[in-house]
């Protein structure tokens, strides 16, 4: 069952260059399996998105190369729409996908393998009362965020790449008096220490992880 037809999901990625992608991961897998694995999980995210919310709904903000054959192929095979990320930090980026959305909106990344089309629709369900949510992560970050109406305060001066951004966007939220919801807490797959959790849930998820490639 699809999520909220109202709410559009946009998913930031990189195309899967080797040395370019995941290059966090590179010590571990090298510039091609780094670059592999990147290609790997977002084939997933497109997938499980489009078990949540309708194709037309979802768009992908390419980087590095917008006419990669990956993202040409995502889009015929999903029937999503492409476009190029604007120019600026992460902060910025995200800001102009959520405003452009042109109402409720979810912004998330490709490297969170336990997200899935349940989450997704729990997620969209809460903006219907609440004016953010949030998946926040492990690591002090985010797996996702969603709004209402975006506003650039909640993403200007953020310490983008560090333990301290759910902190500080709880803040920001606080601030614009802003009801947040966070229905559950992810992980993804970002440094060479992820990849043996990442295996070992794969391991105990064989049928969910095929379903979605």
């Amino acid at each position: 069952m699809y999520a909220d037809a109202e709410v559009s999901l946009a998913i930031l990625a990189k195309a899967p260059i080797p040395g370019r992608a995941k290059t966090r991961l590179i010590p571990a897998l090298g510039p091609e399996g780094a670059a592999r694995l990147h290609a790997r999980l977002l084939r997933r995210t497109l997938a499980v998105a489009c078990h949540a919310l309708p194709s037309a709904r979802i768009t992908l903000w390419t980087a590095l190369d917008p006419d990669h054959p990956l993202f040409l192929e995502l889009a015929e095979r999903h029937g999503i729409i492409l476009r190029p990320q604007p120019e600026g930090d992460l902060g910025e980026r995200m800001h102009r996908a959520l405003a452009l959305s042109g109402g409720p909106a979810m912004v998330i990344g490709s490297d969170c393998p336990v997200l899935s089309p349940s989450l997704l629709t729990a997620c969209a369900g809460r903006l219907k009362n609440h004016d953010a949510v949030c998946l926040p992560a492990e690591d002090g970050g985010y797996g996702l965020i969603g709004v209402r109406h975006s506003d650039p305060r909640l993403f200007n001066d953020i310490a983008w790449g560090t333990g301290s951004v759910m902190a500080e966007t709880r803040e920001r939220l606080a601030t614009l008096g802003w009801r947040l919801a966070c229905p559950a807490t992810v992980w993804d797959v970002d440094r060479p220490e992820d990849l043996r959790r990442w295996l070992e849930w794969a391991g105990r998820h064989p049928g969910e992880e095929s379903a979605f490639r």
